[in-house]
């Protein structure tokens, strides 16, 4: 039967690196040179790869890795035949053959047996079902925030990837920015003393008059696209990007934004594996229309004293879409902000620090997709693991909870619990329709 007997490739490869994975160095820096020089690439060394969920950003993250030696796309999947057929022409000309083969169904796509990892980007309701399937297929995950629709599912993805011994990248990007990470480590490092307050500026949310009920377009699976969530009519502002305004698939602004900054003050704080006592606040939903996320919407977070290596009093955290956007963490001697746009701080000095031999460095990655194929190789943790984007993404579920019941909720982030509040603890899990669960 050869060297690896009955065990397949995949298996045999895990197995491998996970008994060498000890003696790997924790990564940081990815430097070119790890990812080979120009050349063929040693079958041993080359990552089979699928996409489900081939919209803009699916679409995006997947030419990311088809531009990469190392990997081998031979599988496409989604629900849109046209998304799926383009991704394949893609595919097709990138190699010069006709090889890729696509699916609509995920589950056909996870039956293949020569995959390595997948990549996922399919719309919130849908992150947790085939992300539990696929690593337990044992695929290593490259997939998009927000983690998950629902804490509850959250936890699952988490408690599945550690059960299956699989690689996750969240494709939460902005911790390979040198400014985000420089930022945290400003704080971290006490340069603005003890914090008490975190600011997270988020977008503010569209409205949309209601739609009549149209025709589903040749080739859109649409009751698969609806699939766990609650049947409603087609109309074409509901689906494919404009799915995040709506509760039943998504969070609207505050999840899609949270899930990026809401996981850099985390990472500035040292909060990443933890989360808030009491959430309160205010939003405004939508009663007509037909999106029905928080258009505008303000909610504070309280934070346990201890809970942060630099607010040893506890601190807040408010989020908001009246916030200066990205994060802010104020200080008893100044304030640090960051945002894509750039970083400032006060005293200004603060912009010129960089980080010495005898300060705390957080992990350091310049190259996102990058990361995640040199950690699935080394088996090491990524720079954005799924525990980490469950605990960012969590702030807002639990933000979305206290704002639509209107009331205070209290929070007991070791065991994920909502206390003392049946109704408010019904809104961490949804009901599945069509048989679907995870």
């Amino acid at each position: 039967m050869g060297i690896m007997g009955g065990m397949g490739r995949r298996a045999f490869l895990k197995r491998t690196m996970a008994a060498t994975a000890g003696a790997v160095a924790f990564p940081c820096i990815i430097p070119s040179s790890a990812l080979g020089k120009a050349g063929a690439v040693a079958p041993s060394n080359r990552v089979v790869m699928a996409s489900i969920g081939l919209g803009g950003q699916g679409t995006g993250n997947m030419r990311g890795f088809l531009g990469r030696r190392e990997v081998q796309f031979v599988a496409v999947c989604d629900v849109d035949r046209g998304h799926r057929l383009n991704a394949k022409k893609t595919i097709n000309e990138r190699y010069k053959n006709q090889d890729c083969a696509d699916y609509n169904d995920f589950r056909e796509l996870l039956e293949r047996t020569d995959l390595d990892a997948v990549s996922i980007a399919t719309p919130d309701h849908w992150h947790s079902i085939p992300a539990i399937a696929a690593a337990r297929a044992g695929l290593d995950i490259y997939a998009e925030k927000p983690l998950s629709l629902t804490i509850v599912e959250g936890r699952a993805m988490c408690d599945a990837v550690q059960k299956h011994g699989v690689v996750w990248q969240t494709g939460s990007w902005q911790r390979s920015q040198e400014h985000f990470r420089r930022a945290c480590e400003i704080v971290r490092n006490g340069w603005i003393g003890k914090v008490h307050t975190v600011k997270v500026g988020l977008p503010t949310g569209p409205r949309c008059d209601l739609q009549p009920e149209m025709p589903v377009p040749d080739g859109f699976d649409y009751d698969f696209w609806l699939g766990p969530a609650p049947w409603a009519p087609y109309t074409e502002k509901r689906c494919h990007g404009n799915f995040r305004w709506f509760l039943d698939y998504s969070g609207g602004q505050l999840t899609d934004w949270a899930a990026h900054h809401c996981d850099i003050a985390n990472w500035g704080m040292g909060t990443e594996y933890t989360g808030p006592v009491e959430v309160s606040g205010k939003g405004d939903y939508p009663k007509d229309g037909l999106y029905n996320t928080a258009v505008d919407y303000r909610f504070e977070c309280q934070y346990a004293p201890g809970a942060s290596p630099v607010a040893s009093d506890g601190f807040v955290m408010n989020v908001s879409n009246g916030n200066r956007g990205g994060a802010t963490w104020e200080g008893e001697d100044g304030w640090v902000w960051v945002d894509r746009g750039g970083i400032d701080a006060e005293p200004k000095a603060l912009l010129n620090w960089r980080a010495g031999p005898n300060d705390l460095c957080l992990y350091e990655s310049r190259d996102h997709t990058g990361n995640f194929l040199e950690c699935r190789r080394t088996r090491g943790v990524t720079i954005t693991p799924i525990e980490v984007a469950h605990r960012a993404i969590s702030i807002a579920h639990l933000g979305n909870i206290a704002m639509r019941l209107e009331r205070k909720i209290k929070w007991d982030p070791k065991r994920e619990e909502i206390l003392d509040d049946l109704e408010a603890s019904r809104m961490l899990m949804r009901t599945m329709r069509g048989g679907w669960h995870i």
